[in-house]
């Protein structure tokens, strides 16, 4: 259930509005379903030939203590009050209307229930899944009403009738969420074609413009290579003071450019909020590792989701030590996933869109961190925005795989974190964020698992019950019986693959689980596998490195060991046929 309040100054204008057609003809069967003394009359309901004629004696009934007060009456002595049920919420009787009306004016303080001298409103019902609560904000005694802080005892208020009502109950809110749009915003869009409001879509793109941004002069420009519209506010002096944006295109009736503020789309993104952000935590300059064993055939994208993937790891560490300075984190996992968003492959975008635009709330909270260093996590998406767009195959592919798994585990550390601070809206963020990043991970870990689990099919039968013992040792509750199952494919061709590279398999395995918690991983095997593949450096998508191997060498790969493990001694190289079909696979 949610409530909406606004004030204005003109009741009997207001009653025209409720008791007609709607803007878009959505009024149906205006009426009241409640009132002061309930004895108003209800231009609903009424048989007489003169219906405005009612309309009027209501108007001038709610004004009536207006008139009595002369000046000392507000000047906006309106209060609107609409109250919306969940779309799957049950239909509402107008008695139970009734009820939710009575409880508001009373949590408001507008009509403290045995109050005599409580202010005059009603309640009109005019759609089934809402009504709109119009007061007038003068007391009997001629008193203002004290309405401090209304929106947030309507809104616990309403958290309470859901309860008892049995409806959806909704979270609890702390004021720090971003501005929803209007439904003039929402109904222009519609008229005009767009997808979305422009509230949203320059809340979007103001957020992806300032992911790793290193100035404020580059987040400008960012926001203009975007295409759109930036209005710089100077003082005397020459300093910038603020900025607004708007979408092109987007015009009011006097044909203007209709322009947003940065702190009217979000709270932390009015350009103090940015400033401050960018002066405290300027990305370093991004450096990738230096390229050694195999290395240097990954890209500048795989590269970069390799680092952001390690320090994403140690956010989630910082996140489950339940620290307060971990909320700077939060911003800067934001940006990360944004980086991400603007430059994965089209079949992980929308998915992962879904959830940079989810975990947005997730950043914002009322705990404020004394030493917010944020310079890694900010130069880690800075590095993958630079390193530009990332392919859905080979290695890029993979390390979007790598890095996505990794980022599930850290959105649920930040549910964890809120939860544990009574942040029910930033908590559940964080769960939706978690499930939209499930999905973007299935899709971009479907061909480098499969190969991997193909690898460890392939293995020789010594190697793999060699492997599975191991694997059983480390974890007794995950693992399955020799030769019933192919539950730890992909993680014994990992262990396979890391031995031939030099590493203890038992040792490396044992760090990769004591790396964090594996209770949240919805496939504790996979996420070994990618915390594996990470510490020994090794492929993130290994089918793609042996094709680059055999491009290099002019070699094909022996059939029979697809985990490139030498199991007899080396066959001489022979020379290349002529046949065409017989030539390495082009990259």
């Amino acid at each position: 259930m949610v409530p909406k309040i606004r004030r204005g100054s003109r009741t009997h204008g207001l009653l025209v509005y409720l008791y007609g057609p709607g803007n878009r003809d959505e009024h149906t069967d205006p009426h009241l379903v409640g009132s002061w003394d309930g004895f108003a009359p209800d231009p609903g309901r009424d048989t007489s030939p003169d219906p405005k004629a009612t309309l009027a004696r209501l108007a001038a009934a709610l004004d009536l203590r207006v008139k009595q007060a002369g000046d000392k009456a507000p000047t906006e002595h309106v209060w609107h009050c609409s109250v919306r049920t969940d779309p799957g919420d049950r239909a509402l009787t107008d008695a139970e209307w009734n009820t939710v009306a009575r409880r508001l004016v009373h949590a408001v303080s507008l009509a403290p229930e045995g109050d005599p001298d409580g202010c005059r409103w009603v309640a009109v019902r005019h759609a089934d899944d809402h009504i709109h609560i119009l007061a007038t904000m003068v007391r009997g005694d001629l008193r203002r009403p004290r309405m401090n802080y209304d929106f947030k005892k309507a809104q616990a208020e309403c958290r309470r009738i859901e309860r008892d009502m049995g409806l959806r109950r909704l979270k609890p809110g702390d004021g720090t969420g971003a501005k929803t749009p209007t439904s003039a915003e929402r109904f222009k869009a519609e008229r005009t074609g767009r997808p979305e409001t422009p509230r949203e879509t320059l809340r979007e793109a103001v957020r992806q413009a300032v992911a790793g941004a290193a100035s404020e002069a580059e987040f400008f420009t960012r926001l203009r290579e975007a295409g759109l519209r930036v209005k710089l506010r100077h003082a005397p002096s020459g300093d910038i003071l603020g900025y607004t944006v708007a979408l092109p295109g987007d015009r009011n009736r006097n044909h203007e450019p209709v322009w947003f503020a940065g702190s009217t789309l979000a709270p932390d993104l009015s350009y103090p909020k940015i400033q401050t952000r960018l002066a405290d935590a300027t990305p370093d300059a991004v450096t990738m590792p230096e390229a050694d064993n195999g290395r240097s055939d990954w890209s500048p994208p795989a590269r970069g989701r390799r680092t952001a993937t390690e320090i994403a790891e140690r956010v989630a560490i910082r996140l489950d030590s339940n620290d307060d300075d971990a909320a700077a984190q939060l911003a800067g996992i934001g940006e990360l996933l944004d980086a991400v968003t603007q430059t994965s492959p089209a079949a992980t975008r929308a998915e992962l869109r879904a959830a940079a635009r989810t975990f947005e709330r997730a950043t914002r909270s009322h705990v404020r961190a004394e030493h917010a260093d944020t310079r890694a996590i900010r130069s880690a998406a800075r590095g993958i925005i630079q390193a530009g767009s990332a392919l859905g195959r080979g290695e890029d592919g993979g390390t979007t795989a790598m890095l996505v798994s990794t980022l599930i585990l850290v959105a649920l550390a930040a549910a964890r974190w809120h939860s544990a601070r009574g942040h029910a809206q930033q908590a559940e963020a964080s769960r939706q964020t978690a499930e939209h990043l499930r999905a973007a991970y299935h899709q971009a870990a479907a061909a480098p698992m499969q190969a991997l689990r193909d690898q460890g099919r392939a293995l020789p039968e010594a190697q793999r019950r060699t492997y599975e013992t191991t694997i059983r040792a480390a974890l007794p509750e995950n693992s399955t019986q020799p030769d019933t199952g192919t539950k730890n494919d992909a993680l014994a061709a990992t262990l396979a693959q890391a031995e031939q590279a030099g590493h203890d398999p038992k040792a490396l395995l044992q760090e990769a689980i004591d790396m964090r918690e594996l209770v949240t991983a919805d496939d504790v095997n996979d996420v070994l596998v990618w915390r594996l593949r990470r510490l020994a450096q090794l492929p993130a998508h290994p089918d793609d490195a042996d094709r680059r191997r055999q491009a290099s060498t002019g070699r094909a790969k022996p059939p029979a060991n697809r985990t490139g493990l030498r199991t007899g001694p080396p066959a001489a190289a022979r020379p290349a046929a002529p046949d065409p079909r017989n030539r390495p696979p082009r990259l």
